[in-house]
């Protein structure tokens, strides 16, 4: 299974999507503290609309214990300070993708952690800032899912 970190989201619409995602590709999704909201804020609830049951999500106190939940795990960290493209990785069955908050990006302690594999980023148009950050998740989860084949999908429905 794949895993998705979160490091101090702020955005609860930004969660509330992620777990829309983890609940329809299966990933596990990681939220690291202090977050930006409250578990039961509206926003989030309605973003994720009825999926939160079928989601895979832990909230953590801090990286230390998110990067334990995922032990001998390859990590991830997105960012726009690199020149290495996602794209370019082949990705494992128990790889983590782990994104900063949405006004900051991961900060410099987190990407020089001894736990990150490389730091990999979304290639996009010169003199653009970012992408949002659900986005961003599912545009990474699915280039790493499409490569393992789709693992666990279903027929449409």
């Amino acid at each position: 299974m794949l895993h998705v970190i979160f490091h101090e989201p702020r955005i609860a619409g930004n969660t509330g999507n992620a777990i829309r995602l983890s609940a329809v590709t299966g990933c596990h999704l990681h939220l690291v503290e202090p977050l930006g909201f409250d578990l039961e804020d509206a926003k989030l609830r309605r973003a994720g609309l009825d999926y939160h049951d079928l989601a895979s999500t832990t909230v953590h106190a801090d990286i230390e214990a998110a990067f334990d939940a995922v032990p001998g795990a390859r990590v991830f960290a997105f960012t726009s300070h690199t020149e290495l493209s996602f794209a370019d990785v082949a990705y494992r069955e128990d790889d983590v993708l782990l994104f900063g908050a949405e006004p900051t990006g991961l900060p410099e302690d987190v990407m020089a952690h001894p736990r990150v594999t490389a730091r990999v980023r979304i290639p996009m148009l010169p003199a653009r800032r970012s992408l949002n950050l659900a986005g961003a998740a599912s545009i990474a989860v699915y280039e790493a899912w499409r490569q393992l084949g789709y693992a666990g999908a279903g027929p449409a429905a």
